[in-house]
């Protein structure tokens, strides 16, 4: 992925919650992606999805942190904040436990690019670890399937 963004000059940046940074991580190992990645929130703190990446407060308030339309807003958010082509958002419930009646598992990943948008609810299986794994490889495989389209 990074090379096919650095091949077209496009660049990505992330806003992460239940992943706590591992997408920017995971991006970041690839040797050249200085080039490609202009940086990573990790807004694990619900205000903290307000004040760095300008998710909605009503939004938030009426449907807490894990709602697909946050996972959207964040991607939206990373993309404005840090300048970038594409931004990735996640939001979810890693577990053990739930989170305001949501159930481990649940993850929502948004994608913002420069023609469009998508996000995607998935559930994952597994413990915390395996919840957070599969979040990141969806969230990449959304990005490669959006870049794909502006072939």
């Amino acid at each position: 992925m990074i090379g096919v963004l650095k091949e077209r000059g496009e660049t990505v940046a992330t806003a992460e919650s239940l992943t706590g940074g591992l997408v920017a991580a995971l991006l970041t190992s690839v040797p050249g992606s200085s080039a490609v990645v202009r940086g990573g929130l990790v807004v694990y703190a619900t205000e903290l999805k307000r004040e760095l990446a300008a998710v909605d407060d009503d939004l938030l308030a009426e449907h807490g942190p894990v709602h697909p339309d946050v996972a959207a807003q964040l991607a939206d958010g990373a993309r404005a904040v840090c300048g970038a082509t594409w931004g990735i958002g996640l939001t979810g419930v890693a577990g053990p436990d739930p989170q305001d009646g949501i159930e481990p598992g649940v993850v929502h990943i948004g994608v913002s690019g420069p023609e469009r948008a998508e996000v995607r609810t998935i559930g994952v299986d597994g413990n915390r670890h395996q919840v957070r794994s599969g979040a990141v490889k969806a969230a990449l495989d959304l990005l490669r399937a959006l870049a794909d389209q502006r072939d």
